[in-house]
């Protein structure tokens, strides 16, 4: 079985999506971010407005909108702390 990381997606009243994740994918002040398995740990502002793309275990996809907040990666998992965060609509492609 593949290394997987542990995600979790959390809003600001609510933990939103969490899980086993091939890849977690999100953009931050700094750029696109991308993080596999064995990722170095980092802390990252999201940019505004910004997406965060889990691609699950299988290879689906899901894709949340979220603005303001931080992405953590720690040897434990990814956590992303979001002011707010809701599954995003087919039509808010980036």
């Amino acid at each position: 079985m593949a290394e997987q990381l542990n995600v979790q997606l959390v809003a600001v009243e609510e933990k939103v999506w969490s899980g086993k994740a091939e890849m977690v994918s999100a953009r931050t002040t700094e750029g696109e971010l991308g993080v596999l398995p064995g990722h170095a740990p980092l802390l990252g502002q999201l940019a505004e407005p910004g997406q965060v793309r889990i691609k699950l275990p299988g290879g689906e996809q899901v894709t949340y909108d979220v603005s303001g907040g931080f992405v953590s990666v720690s040897g434990q998992g990814v956590t992303v702390l979001a002011e707010s965060a809701a599954p995003a609509s087919a039509a808010s492609g980036n």
